[in-house]
């Protein structure tokens, strides 16, 4: 990642955001098993990626009834998962393509992930950082149905908003670090710019068909990740999309980096070593609660 401090004046034109940094996440075996398969989407080293701790691209072509996944504890940060097929989750907190569910770890909550029927799913989870004074705030889980998610339509594009604000929709959803989650599809030869802060880090995430990024008409391609260039400047900035003979979906993050440092260890996200300590000493001792337990005033659902 590449981060500018621009001199631009408020008369003159707009920041231009371009490509600094692409790739292909490669196919990995997932955890659960071999109908599992998982790409690490973020790969750049955290200072670039704040607050971006990780995203999975996670497929499950699960053929029979054998349970797989489990209980695991989290805490630190939030998860912001967005299901683009199948079903999951439990009665209280059930998903469907096209949902969305943030959940709030904060102080410390247990999660519960079993899979047990036929199912062909695909998910997109994050891993998103907390402020420091937010670290430790009460769990909470919020659910944006498919149905509830704020949409605009562009001459030649379609924007389905999760989180945050972009081009004059804003979602529902409530966050600790300011986010902008959007899934964009664009039609082919058509070309939309977006409006994007400039001091935010943002990458693209192609799900289907090729485009052509910023004013050098970077090319991005299917299953190709593309973080763009960040400033400092607490202003507004451009950011240009091309299609040419095929239209293209993409899922774009955008996040206001926190600037502090974090110690990752296992499902913890913390500031200290000795807060990591005492969140696997929590667990181990069952004072860590189990997400459905949660007061009904920490579950927002739309």
């Amino acid at each position: 990642m590449i981060t500018h401090s621009s001199k631009l004046k408020f008369s003159d034109m707009l920041i231009k955001r371009k490509i600094v940094t692409s790739y292909r996440p490669s196919d990995e075996r997932g955890f659960l098993g071999p109908d599992h398969t998982a790409r690490a989407v973020v790969q750049v080293p955290y200072p670039d990626s704040d607050p971006f701790i990780l995203l999975m691209d996670d497929m499950l072509d699960k053929k029979d009834t054998t349970p797989v996944g489990g209980e695991h504890p989290h805490a630190g940060f939030e998860t912001v998962s967005l299901l683009l097929k199948g079903e999951m989750g439990d009665k209280r907190h059930k998903m469907k393509g096209g949902d969305l569910q943030i959940m709030t770890a904060g102080s410390g909550i247990v999660h519960t992930e079993t899979m047990d029927k036929i199912a062909d799913m695909r998910w997109l989870q994050l891993w998103l950082n907390l402020p420091r004074k937010d670290r430790w705030t009460a769990p909470r889980v919020q659910d944006l149905s498919f149905e509830s998610a704020p949409v605009i339509s562009l001459t030649g594009a379609t924007i389905k908003l999760y989180s945050g604000s972009l081009e004059g929709i804003s979602s529902p959803v409530k966050n600790y670090t300011p986010l902008i989650l959007a899934d964009i599809q664009i039609e082919s030869d058509s070309s939309i710019t977006l409006h994007l802060p400039a001091n935010f880090t943002t990458f693209m995430y192609v799900l289907e068909g090729d485009l052509k990024v910023g004013e050098e008409n970077t090319p991005l391609n299917q299953d190709q990740v593309g973080w763009l260039d960040r400033f400092t400047e607490e202003s507004e900035s451009e950011l240009k999309l091309t299609t040419t003979n095929t239209s293209s979906r993409i899922v774009l993050y955008s996040g206001k980096p926190q600037n502090e440092v974090i110690i990752s260890q296992g499902p913890f996200i913390a500031d200290t070593k000795e807060d990591i300590i005492r969140l696997y000493k929590e667990y181990r001792q069952g004072q860590m609660k189990h997400i459905s337990t949660i007061d009904d005033s920490q579950i927002l659902q739309w």
